[in-house]
């Protein structure tokens, strides 16, 4: 494993599978993804009468109860997004495979690139789970086929988003089929590092440029990195307050119809005896999302100190918002799932309520937060290190190996 000299950062970590391996990871994950959508996630059953609940029909039902932006929400980063981030891996690497790279492979791994962070199959999972026991006291709920192939699914996927799209213009350049990054520049000249392909190249004179090798926009340092980023976290903070105040799910029954909150939810698994899985939905629902949104003001904030020490912590924080960035879509799985699982005409039906949107929005603008906001500007003090190529930097990096690097998307 290789890691940044200055801030800690993962550079590379070797693979123990081939290409033909990851290949076919990623063909089986594409059909256990189709075999997990067709098959009932559960069967659910209320005094003779059954429903099976799919996640394309759970998506249909809140559709049809007039919860548009919930259902595209659910439908984009459950399953047009995953599914795109498999096929695309699968096409990807099947030409780097056959040595045949077509002319619109830059195209689809800029697209690659884009798909990963909102791809939340793992979510899903765990929404899933968090439906099924939330009506455990309302109906006779089994596991169907789809809930074993969504796990299955979501493991495999976990695992394919190792193989980032830089990764794959890695394995390009050491198949020769693309030019090798860093590949005739001199030492102590300015140079940047494309944020999509991972290529260094010569400093363009034009901040508009675009990378060579890929048409990605070549900057060496995101463009109006704070401004962007105190905007979304400004947006963000706003909508946090009716996320939580505005409920997030409404439960018809012939004893009439009740709203629930995030709390109140978190409060009903408590009464039921799940603790674990309020602790699971109060984490995911409540301190993630405003953790994130105080760390990003931390970290705003504090952009004028500088040193070693603090720009390791601030990295380290930055790293942690990436991780726990898409958790908090929880909750609007499982308002989405229940629509669809308890869809008892005359005894039960649930539906999206406002908060679920604007949780939704909560989480889709914090996201782009994390994604709007450059760790190298803290690092930046010096200004001659950070524009140029020292010559041992040119001198002695080797050739890479013939067994391909497993390399992480590397923003630092």
């Amino acid at each position: 494993m290789a890691t940044c000299t200055r801030c800690g950062y993962v550079l590379y970590r070797q693979s123990g599978l081939t290409l033909r391996q990851w290949t076919a990871l990623a063909v089986a994950a594409v059909v256990v993804f189709a075999i997990a959508n067709y098959f009932p996630i559960a069967v659910l059953s209320i005094q003779g009468i059954s429903v099976q609940a799919t996640l394309p029909h759970a998506i249909w039902i809140t559709w049809q109860q007039g919860h548009g932006s919930v259902a595209l929400m659910t439908a984009l980063f459950a399953f047009a997004f995953p599914l795109g981030q498999m096929l695309f891996l699968f096409w990807a690497l099947r030409a780097i495979v056959t040595a045949d790279l077509p002319a619109d492979f830059k195209y689809g791994m800029r697209m690659l690139d884009a798909l990963a962070p909102w791809s939340m199959l793992s979510v899903l999972l765990l929404a899933i789970l968090v439906a099924m026991v939330k009506l455990f006291d309302l109906a006779t709920v089994s596991f169907g086929p789809g809930l074993w192939a969504f796990a299955v699914a979501a493991f495999l996927l976990t695992a394919l988003g190792r193989v980032s799209a830089q990764r794959l213009w890695r394995y390009a350049e050491d198949a020769g089929l693309v030019e090798r990054s860093g590949h005739g520049l001199r030492p102590g000249e300015p140079y940047v590092s494309c944020h999509a392909c991972g290529f260094v190249q010569r400093a363009p004179q034009d901040e508009r440029a675009s990378c060579r090798r890929c048409g990605a926009r070549a900057h060496r340092r995101l463009p109006d990195s704070y401004s962007r980023t105190w905007a979304f976290v400004f947006a963000a903070a706003v909508l946090y307050v009716p996320a939580n105040v505005l409920p997030v799910m409404v439960i018809y029954t012939p004893k009439g119809a009740s709203s629930h909150t995030i709390l109140s939810g978190v409060i009903e698994f408590w009464r039921m005896g799940s603790w674990d899985l309020a602790l699971i939905v109060f984490v995911a629902s409540v301190v993630v999302p405003l953790t994130k949104l105080l760390a990003l003001a931390v970290l705003m904030l504090r952009h004028q100190w500088r040193g070693p020490v603090v720009e390791r912590q601030r990295t380290r924080l930055y790293e942690l918002i990436e991780f726990v960035g898409q958790w908090s879509m929880l909750d609007v799985f499982v308002v989405v799932l229940l629509s669809a699982m308890a869809d008892f005409p005359g005894f039960s039906q649930i539906t999206a309520g406002g908060g679920a949107v604007a949780f939704g929005a909560v989480v889709i603008l914090t996201i782009f937060a994390a994604m709007s906001y450059d760790p190298r500007l803290g690092w930046d003090a010096d200004p001659e290190e950070a524009g140029a190529i020292p010559s041992r930097a040119l001198d002695d990096v080797p050739d890479r190996s013939p067994i391909l690097p497993e390399a992480t998307d590397n923003k630092y």
